[in-house]
């Protein structure tokens, strides 16, 4: 797209704007030539016979200018990944204090699963008053043995965030 204003070319490429004041007969000196293929390519660097040769078309309208993009702030303590640095000491503190949290974790999620499996009794917990029909028994049985099993898998998630941590 090429709009004139005031005598001056602005051309907009990719979001960035061009502004040729007229000092651009240097640097508009060469034919620009598209040529086909997988990756389209804009050149000024062969001449008309190598164009030609190639199935190369000369670009009527007004030649493309390449902005090179601007150079990457580079933030104090960032790594390559642009995420802030921890220090050493601060890092171990934070590993101190997550390890201290999953143990913790661990004790009453291990409590809890210790009185569920006192309660269950391998299977045969004792009948509640309002349990007179069989099924509502053998319905909290069931619920019983799916907590327990559940708390079980808590646990080893547990001990396995623990296994990780140095």
């Amino acid at each position: 797209m090429r709009r004139f204003m005031w005598g001056c070319r602005v051309v907009f490429l990719s979001g960035w704007a061009v502004v040729d004041a007229g000092l651009g007969s240097l640097a508009w000196a060469s034919t620009v030539y598209k040529c086909p293929g997988p990756p389209m390519l804009y050149t000024d660097a062969i001449s008309a016979k190598e164009a030609k040769a190639k199935g190369c078309m000369p670009l009527d309208a007004a030649p493309v200018t390449v902005i090179a993009t601007p150079p990457r702030r580079v933030i104090a303590g960032a790594s390559a990944s642009g995420a802030p640095r921890v220090e050493v000491a601060e890092q171990r503190a934070r590993d101190s204090d997550r390890k201290q949290i999953l143990m913790t974790e661990l004790r009453k999620e291990e409590q809890l699963l210790n009185s569920l499996q006192a309660t269950y009794k391998n299977g045969e917990p004792e009948r509640q008053g309002d349990e007179k029909n069989y099924q509502r028994y053998l319905d909290r049985v069931a619920e019983m043995k799916a907590e327990i099993v559940r708390k079980e898998s808590d646990v080893a998630a547990l001990k396995r965030e623990l296994s990780k941590l140095p």
